[in-house]
């Protein structure tokens, strides 16, 4: 079963992106395969070099965990909106383009979206 995750959230400021990529986690566990798609300010979560308090979630660190067993794609225009380069995201994270969303949306037996 293919499953395609759309988040669109910042990382940080609400939990959707938190709640997403945790689901990415657990469905992948499961050896479900995981596309999960960052749009929109949610792109910023796959940034690397994130310092957070001790005790509160790394959105960096979870993005990163997504991209051992599934996919983690980036929009591309969103990237460049939010002056984030190629060199400054996760390993393991890959631009992408709108097209691409549309190609996995046909593919994935199911659409999630946060």
């Amino acid at each position: 079963m293919q499953t395609l995750i759309i988040i669109n959230d910042p990382p940080y400021g609400t939990e959707r992106l938190y709640n997403g990529l945790r689901l990415a986690h657990a469905l992948l566990k499961r050896e479900v395969d995981v596309t999960v798609f960052l749009m929109g300010d949610a792109v910023s979560g796959a940034k690397a070099g994130q310092k957070t308090p001790d005790g509160f979630y790394n959105a960096e660190r979870m993005v990163k965990r997504v991209t051992t067993k599934g996919r983690v794609l980036l929009c591309g225009t969103c990237l460049d909106a939010r002056g984030i380069t190629d060199e400054e995201v996760v390993k393991g994270a890959e631009r992408s383009t709108m097209d691409a969303l549309a190609e996995a949306t046909e593919l994935a037996d199911k659409v999630l979206v946060f």
